[in-house]
């Protein structure tokens, strides 16, 4: 499999499709995810379809057709639709008992034994791009989507919400069928989230990619208690309970792919509401170096890792990019010499050699419960999904105080505010000021198409609006003895920003703007970060200027910025001596 994943790499080097350096490292996520490698390489946006299709038409010794295609009534004849839709097939011509046959996947044998079978012919493949073989199909046969609509509106009863019938409709062929089809809809547009709700009378479903949402199909009036049940049934939750939230999930298989799905429903006022979310095992990093940081950000981060003791602290909203973070620095970790344990609710990401606990509040098992057992396991490094509460935290800090080193994520706008949240919580500032090692605070920007230099429009085959996929900003805080000690000493919120940013850290907006000065992201999706940043800047108490990281007084001004020893040392407001030379504080000298 590994060689003739180099070679059909390779017949994409040579069509000018494709550079070492991208091969080298498609083969090592190919290693890691189990997807081939042509799947890989669109998922990342390199190459596209028509690449795809033409290298591996090279490869099998086929013949490649790239549509407009004009399908014999005779071939498709040959053909049930349901074979054609499900197997991504499209009879051409029929010349005798030889039928040729647009295949999006040549490499489907058993599409191709089912051809033979059905049609009693021999079958001559021919490589085509998936998207045009859809479009023929859905052009020959008509499409399943709106025939299972409509037979679902017509089957589907509004008002009988009893458990039974709920059950009888959920197990219903075009109820299975269009749930299968909104997975597999999703799985292919790289979807985080699908959002299942009422609208009006019917229902919609919405799609997240990339971090917006956008509406995929809607649903007949009546069909949406089915739909729900099918998705209750298919998580294991319980169909007859529709006023209090549920969590449950399963999984699902897309062609070489084995995807978790979370799912979360919450009654609303027109319906209960279902949100699945998508955690697909393949996506996870290799490193640290896949996530975007900087050379800066990322020596820093390395750094707090190394130490192999204290915590670490994810911050920023949710779906931010945090858990993949972390996981990245799972992986940089060696496993074989070290022991690591993660507890995690639910399991993102799978690492060989690594213990991973999964949160079950049924059996017993929380956050606290579970980080006191795993801290009886002999743990070097613990990966803790999130610290949501005081006792959590404490346990947390006070592990990495003994020797421990600790992932975590919290819940901030920036680094500075994840001390500061940590306080709030209740913990100790000495436990704070001892146990936490960093702060990598993150949002996530979409990246522009690397197909089409995101110019988008109808003629990139890669993506619908110039951009394709998402990267981080960051801003990395680590904490050093002047930090500890404006921690225990109860330093305000703007002290705590200005020593991060004496002691070396950027900020998330001027991160934003390097990755628009590489190509890598636009200044719209830029100047959202700026924005969301601009509240957290130093700004002058007589001008309102922004200060500069480290400035020591407004350069529009000249008004000296806080209060400063003799000595050159800035102080903090509570300060009452200066912790560099003992001299009384000016407000007491």
């Amino acid at each position: 499999m590994a060689m003739r994943g180099k070679l059909f790499g390779q017949l994409l080097i040579d069509a000018g499709a494709l550079t070492p350096g991208a091969l080298n490292d498609a083969l090592a996520e190919q290693s890691r995810s189990g997807r081939r490698l042509g799947e890989v390489l669109q998922r990342k946006g390199i190459v596209d379809e028509a690449d795809v299709a033409k290298a591996l038409s090279v490869q099998l010794n086929l013949a490649y057709v790239a549509g407009p295609f004009r399908p014999e009534p005779d071939a498709l004849a040959k053909v049930q639709p349901k074979l054609a839709r499900t197997k991504g097939v499209l009879p051409l011509s029929l010349k005798g008992r030889r039928l040729t046959v647009a295949m999006a996947d040549p490499l489907d044998g058993e599409a191709v034994d089912d051809l033979r079978f059905q049609s009693g012919c021999r079958v001559d493949p021919v490589a085509a791009p998936p998207s045009a073989v859809a479009r023929a199909v859905l052009e020959a046969y008509g499409g399943e989507l709106p025939e299972l609509l409509s037979r679902l509106g017509s089957s589907a009863p509004a008002g009988r919400t009893e458990a039974r019938v709920l059950e009888q409709e959920a197990s219903a062929a075009p109820v299975v069928r269009i749930v299968d089809h909104i997975l597999a809809t999703a799985v292919d547009a790289r979807a985080s989230d699908i959002h299942i709700e009422t609208l009006g009378d019917g229902s919609r479903v919405r799609l997240r990619v990339d971090g917006l949402l956008a509406t995929a199909t809607e649903l007949p009036p009546g069909s949406h208690h089915a739909a729900i049940s099918r998705v209750k049934i298919m998580a294991g939750l319980d169909i007859s309970v529709r006023r209090r939230p549920q969590d449950g999930g399963f999984t699902v298989r897309r062609g070489d792919a084995k995807l978790t799905v979370r799912v979360s429903t919450i009654p609303t006022t027109g319906g209960e509401k279902a949100v699945l979310r998508l955690l697909d095992p393949g996506d996870a990093p290799r490193g640290l170096s896949s996530l975007g940081l900087s050379d800066h950000d990322l020596k820093r981060l390395r750094q707090v890792l190394d130490r192999r003791q204290g915590v670490l602290l994810a911050a920023g909203p949710t779906g931010s990019g945090k858990t993949t973070t972390l996981s990245g620095a799972v992986a940089e970790l060696s496993a074989e010499k070290i022991n690591i344990v993660t507890l995690e609710d639910p399991i993102e990401y799978r690492f060989p050699g690594v213990a991973q606990m999964e949160i079950d509040r049924k059996a017993g098992v929380d956050f606290p419960s579970g980080l006191r057992a795993i801290l009886r396991q002999d743990p070097d490094v613990i990966l803790v999904g999130e610290v949501r509460d005081r006792e959590t935290a404490e346990i947390a800090m006070s592990a990495a105080v003994t020797g421990h080193l600790v992932l975590t994520t919290i819940h901030t706008v920036d680094a500075p505010s994840a001390v500061v949240r940590l306080l709030e919580m209740g913990v100790p500032p000495f436990l704070v000021a001892g146990g936490l090692a960093g702060v990598v605070a993150q949002r996530l920007v979409r990246k522009l198409c690397a197909r089409c230099a995101g110019r988008g429009g109808r003629e990139c085959p890669v993506c619908t609006d110039g951009y394709h996929g998402r990267n981080g900003v960051f801003e990395v805080l680590v904490v050093d003895d002047a930090m500890r000690t404006a921690v225990s000493s109860g330093a305000s919120i703007s002290s705590l920003r200005a020593l991060a940013r004496e002691n070396g850290m950027g900020s998330m907006a001027r991160d934003a703007m390097r990755k628009v000065a590489e190509g890598a992201t636009s200044p719209h999706e830029a100047g959202k970060i700026i924005a969301l940043s601009a509240g957290s800047a130093a700004q002058c108490g007589s001008c309102d200027a922004s200060l500069p990281p480290g400035a020591a007084g407004c350069p529009g001004c000249g008004r000296p910025r806080g209060t400063t020893c003799s000595c050159g040392t800035p102080l903090a407001t509570k300060w009452r001596f200066c912790p560099a030379c003992l001299r009384a504080a000016p407000a007491l000298a």
